[in-house]
């Protein structure tokens, strides 16, 4: 949850692209079964169509040996079987024709179907993170999400693709040749050839468990360099003004390194497998030329029928060889598969409440009540004993050091934690009975960090909403006094911005993020220390602006500077997670506490006052 604005959209839509790929789930916890039985649900009648054309597939791929066997034993009377020799030629391009167009429309429906499924789940993996409490999300690396999305979502989908075609065509195959070889040339022959192919199964089942364990440990040295190389690039700027390249680059092959070593012990316990497949199949050859000559020497088959044989056993290659690959593929998808199972199974935010209405307007009216409060996993308490009280159209003033609980106690009314019952209340009813989408919808949180996405600036206005028109975007841009500027650019409002907002000063990038509070109606309007980065002139006209918006609205100012606060209703004064003083400017000037301490720090400062 980095938006800088926490607006927060409704839960069941999506930002940027994502939001036209939307997949709506049950209400009840989505476990990584679910969504691949779901998804394949989605897909059986195509999956039904594309495994009967594997079957035929393979029978067609059996004709041709068999019509090469007949053509050879023809060949011993040329004369007297031309006609038929043709014949056998033609049926032999004929099925080649069927076969070639066969196998189009089969290889169509295994692309559409694994890409489908990867769509699927990643659509899904992403409405899952979305939903997922502030503490869940916490505990994941950037490096680690890119991981699921990226590597395992890709495991999933190379596995459905290879079971749904390596695997049907391996049983197709044993099922079609087998039977062929024993119906048709000699069950005998047939029986002594396929003993190699159990040896190679037996090896296979022996060695797989180690292609499995040397995975698992390069599965998670890939995690811990995405990670690191995400880390890396977030910190690019830090790198080269303390000049740490060296010290980075160092790291990077050392993590490289590890990954490649990794890698090397799968692929060596990989081909050991496919190596130990190759040796069953030579003995499969070995055991047709020998044992299949003496059948032809007794009478038993002709020449053609051990030519046929021969090529029904060329059949066994590829399904022979896809054995191992796909036992570890196999293996690997397990591993990406508890991953994937672990983030669906992620505490996710309850979103409604049987006592909520969910288009319900609130009216602003706070009241906190002896609040405490513990971060997940910690034992100091970041907030203790809170009593506040807000009317609506009143303004509230927090100020404190930095790590005093200013922004834990927004995110506690956002409800981006859990709390426990009767300690926020609003227009008289416990928070935990609005339904969260309620709460956000009638709160406009303007946070800290400036957060913009790589859109254009109407999308990071807007949030990616379709409800508000073009002209009431740029007259949010107007009042958050970034208008002129914006005109300025190449495509004005429908400016595509980089990264981050990397193409706008910090200025700009608060007045943007701003700009959202004068868009949405809001009952309830935070500004979480959003006017650093102004100069005097810009910060005076723009906070004349705040005032006549917030006039008839409960407004929340969290601010390090005294002029931000000043004009405030009431003022709380924030240390170590505790109220220490409360009242307005005057009394807490004349109090001779923290907040006259700040207030001669910056008294000698020239700043616009807030509200004034």
């Amino acid at each position: 949850m980095n938006a800088s604005t926490i607006f927060l959209p409704k839960t069941n839509k999506m930002f940027g692209s994502a939001k036209n790929t939307i997949i709506r789930t049950n209400e009840k916890d989505v476990i990584m079964k679910k969504v691949i039985m779901d998804t394949l649900k989605k897909y059986k009648w195509k999956i039904l169509i594309q495994i009967t054309l594997l079957a035929v597939d393979i029978y067609l791929l059996t004709c041709p040996a068999k019509i090469i066997g007949d053509i050879i034993d023809l060949l011993q009377d040329m004369e007297g079987n031309k006609q038929l020799i043709l014949n056998n030629t033609y049926y032999l391009l004929g099925i080649c024709v069927v076969y070639l167009l066969v196998r189009l429309v089969w290889k169509y429906f295994e692309t559409y179907i694994s890409r489908g499924v990867e769509k699927d789940i990643k659509a899904k993996l992403f409405e899952r993170f979305l939903k997922l409490k502030v503490k869940e999300i916490q505990q994941i690396k950037n490096g680690e999400i890119m991981s699921y999305f990226v590597k395992d979502t890709n495991e999933i989908r190379s596995t459905v693709y290879r079971i749904l075609s390596h695997g049907s065509r391996i049983i197709f195959i044993f099922i079609i040749t087998t039977f062929q070889m024993a119906k048709g040339v000699n069950l005998a022959l047939t029986l002594a050839t396929l003993c190699p192919i159990i040896i190679a199964i037996f090896l296979v089942i022996k060695i797989k468990k180690y292609v499995e364990i040397n995975f698992k440990k390069a599965q998670d040295r890939f995690t811990e360099l995405s990670e690191y190389i995400q880390e890396s690039t977030d910190s690019i700027r830090t790198t080269k003004a303390y000049s740490c390249e060296g010290s980075q680059l160092k790291n990077f092959i050392i993590k490289n390194k590890m990954v490649r070593q990794s890698d090397n012990t799968v692929d060596v316990f990989s081909n050991l497998l496919t190596t130990c497949v190759d040796i069953c199949f030579g003995l499969c050859y070995a055991i047709s030329f020998i044992y299949g000559s003496h059948l032809v020497l007794e009478g038993t088959i002709t020449v053609g029928e051990l030519v046929t044989f021969n090529g029904y056993i060329a059949l066994f290659v590829n399904p022979v060889n896809w054995m191992p690959t796909l036992i570890a593929r196999w293996k690997r998808a397990q591993i990406s598969y508890e991953r994937l199972d672990h983030m669906f199974k992620l505490e996710k935010e309850k979103i409604t409440v049987e006592k909520s209405m969910v288009e319900e307007k609130l009216e602003g009216n706070i009241l906190i009540k002896d609040l405490n409060f513990n971060y997940p996993g910690m034992l100091d308490k970041a907030l203790e004993n809170i009593n506040i009280e807000i009317k609506k159209g009143e303004t509230l003033g927090i100020i404190g050091t930095i790590g005093s609980g200013k922004t834990t106690l927004m995110n506690l009314l956002t409800k981006l934690y859990n709390i426990p019952n009767g300690k926020i209340m609003i227009d008289g009813r416990d928070i935990n009975d609005i339904n969260i989408e309620t709460l956000r919808e009638n709160i406009c949180y303007i946070t800290q960090d400036n957060f913009l996405f790589s859109s254009t600036l109407k999308d990071n206005i807007s949030l990616f909403k379709e409800d508000y028109k073009e002209e009431e975007i740029k007259e949010s841009t107007k009042k958050a006094v970034i208008y002129e500027e914006i005109s300025q650019m190449p495509q004005g409002i429908k400016t595509k911005i980089g990264e981050r907002g990397s193409d706008l000063s910090g200025g700009q990038k608060q007045r943007v993020v701003i700009s959202r509070a004068f868009l949405k109606d809001s009952s309830i309007i935070i500004f979480d220390d959003t006017f650093s980065a102004l100069d005097n002139r810009t910060s005076k006209e723009l906070l004349e602006n705040i005032k006549e918006l917030t006039q008839d609205k409960t407004c929340i100012i969290i601010s390090n500077k005294i002029s931000d606060v000043k004009q405030s209703d009431k003022i709380i004064v924030l240390n170590n997670g505790s109220i220490v003083e409360q009242g307005i400017h005057e009394q807490l000037v004349q109090q001779g506490g923290m907040y006259q301490e700040f207030f001669e720090q910056q008294s000698t400062k020239a700043e616009p006052s807030f509200l004034s």
